[in-house]
């Protein structure tokens, strides 16, 4: 007599598909010894009915007037517990996996970002991995896990656009570095990198729409400026020009 799900949350709830022979008429269904609700005869080969809270494995019986079944195992699971997320924002568009980490994740079966839920991939009891959907905007949304033992909240991802990069001043400096130059954009207040031809500079975010940083030594010539974000990066072409200096 087997039966579908065969676990749920240890405060019950669960509907659960009782499937056999003779259960028609069918007066009750027991989750170890406690009575299940709103039992229904769909056939004379199965009955469901909704579990009463427990805890542990317990036996499902079914009783008709021809007696009382043989017990089968119904496991009661706790709520998930989530402790962190391996990254806490990334783009928009989504696409990228990250890693949820707690306790009681086992029988995980959707993860919602806001209102976009995901199937995760189960790895562990205590580790899912899950591909990030796109989000209807940017911005914080709640992160659950929804499991046999039910939904657990508690975790913010937040939604990052791209940036932009639409001023470099002052646009020159010496092959030296050193030059403190302002860049002016959006979507900047995540800046996580700021390069000059692919060397990295040291940098400060002022707000949203602008980056401080100081130019590394470089090459005579205009070299691209790149910001990037956990979104993407945006590269100005061209964008400072290093000017080598007078030699005698």
């Amino acid at each position: 007599m087997p039966i579908s799900p065969n676990q749920g949350s240890t405060g019950g709830g669960t509907l659960v598909t009782v499937t056999g022979t003779n259960l028609g008429g069918t007066t009750a269904v027991t989750f170890g010894g406690r009575p299940g609700t709103a039992v229904t005869n769909v056939s004379p080969t199965q009955v469901t009915a909704v579990s009463p809270s427990g805890s542990g494995t317990v036996g499902v019986t079914v009783t008709t007037p021809g007696g009382t079944s043989n017990p089968v195992p119904f496991f009661y699971v706790g709520a998930p517990f989530k402790s962190s997320l391996s990254e806490n924002s990334g783009a928009t568009a989504g696409g990228n996996t990250i890693t949820i980490n707690g306790t009681g994740l086992s029988t995980a079966t959707g993860v919602a970002f806001g209102a976009n839920t995901v199937a995760p991939t189960v790895v562990s009891d205590s580790v899912l991995s899950v591909v990030v959907p796109a989000g209807a905007a940017a911005g914080p949304v709640g992160v659950s896990v929804t499991t046999a033992g039910g939904t657990n909240n508690g975790l913010s991802y937040t939604y990052i656009d791209d940036p932009t990069v639409a001023t470099v001043a002052p646009a020159g400096g010496p092959t030296s570095g050193g030059t403190a130059v302002t860049i002016t954009g959006t979507n900047l207040a995540s800046t996580d990198q700021v390069t000059f031809d692919g060397a990295p500079a040291p940098f400060s975010v002022i707000n949203a729409t602008t980056v401080s940083a100081v130019t590394p030594p470089g090459v005579a010539g205009p070299v691209d400026v790149a910001v990037s974000n956990p979104a993407g990066t945006d590269t100005a072409v061209g964008a400072f020009t290093y000017a080598a200096g007078p030699g005698i």
